[in-house]
């Protein structure tokens, strides 16, 4: 088990990385690339795009926007998302995408296969929901600017601010593993035995509960869905710590 440490973060990544991945930045640019992704290393919402391009086979060269040095709030990166946030998608010749679930949607409609979504009308409303909880319920709770809110209006310290992501994402994870260990069309992933939207949203914001050192044997059937994503290249290849920008497991 690789203990891997960044500022007040304690992660235990038992296989979440796959020996033999490089970082990011020690990969040659790709000449091919589809689009130029507007990123941070360790955003959930940065991380759900990562996985999807790596799912549909697609190649993004990354522009690194350094959220710690307010980069995102810089004239050039406004002109790109107006309203600040990562990431952003740029195909040529095209306005740029934002927004991740959106981001996620059109990588779907645009390489259908493999498929992000099941071929069933119920199902695609199932797996739509997996990520509303996560993504529209729980990570606008988790962004800077509401750390940055919280701290100058609600006289918020460090451990204010981590007692308030605990809470919350130990709130939705529980949520979640009653709804998924009941429900019969839960498999070896959220939905079924082949992953799809709904654990890449659930990979990303699980990376977020392990830097909080959140206890995920409380969440067996999502801690075992986690681990089944982390065997597979796509998830393994957009770990956050293999991202530029990344702490080194030795810093």
């Amino acid at each position: 088990m690789e203990r891997i440490t960044y500022r007040s973060w304690t992660l235990e990544q038992p296989g979440l990385i796959l020996p033999g991945l490089k970082r990011r930045q020690d990969l040659p640019l790709s000449t091919n690339a589809d689009f130029e992704l507007y990123a941070f290393w360790r955003t959930a919402a940065t991380h759900r795009v990562r996985i999807a391009l790596n799912m549909k086979g697609l190649v993004a060269h990354e522009r690194f926007v350094d959220l710690d040095k307010g980069e995102q709030r810089s004239p050039a990166y406004l002109a790109i998302s107006t309203a600040g946030v990562i990431p952003a998608l740029v195909e040529n010749g095209y306005p740029p995408l934002t927004q991740s679930m959106a981001i996620l949607e059109f990588l779907e409609e645009k390489v259908p296969n493999p498929p992000l979504l099941p071929s069933d009308l119920h199902g695609r409303a199932r797996v739509r929901s997996i990520c509303a909880l996560l993504v529209t319920d729980t990570n606008p709770l988790l962004p800077p600017r509401v750390k940055k809110y919280l701290a100058s209006q609600g006289g918020f310290d460090e451990a204010a601010w981590d007692a308030w992501q605990v809470h919350w994402l130990t709130s939705s994870l529980e949520s979640l593993e009653r709804h998924l260990v009941t429900d019969p069309q839960t498999g070896q992933f959220c939905h079924g035995d082949t992953p799809t939207m709904a654990d890449i949203c659930l990979v990303s914001i699980v990376f977020r509960a392990q830097a909080l050192q959140i206890d995920l044997n409380r969440t067996p059937t999502l801690r075992n869905i986690v681990a089944n994503c982390a065997a597979l290249d796509a998830f393994a290849r957009a770990h956050p710590f293999l991202q530029e920008g990344a702490p080194s497991p030795k810093d």
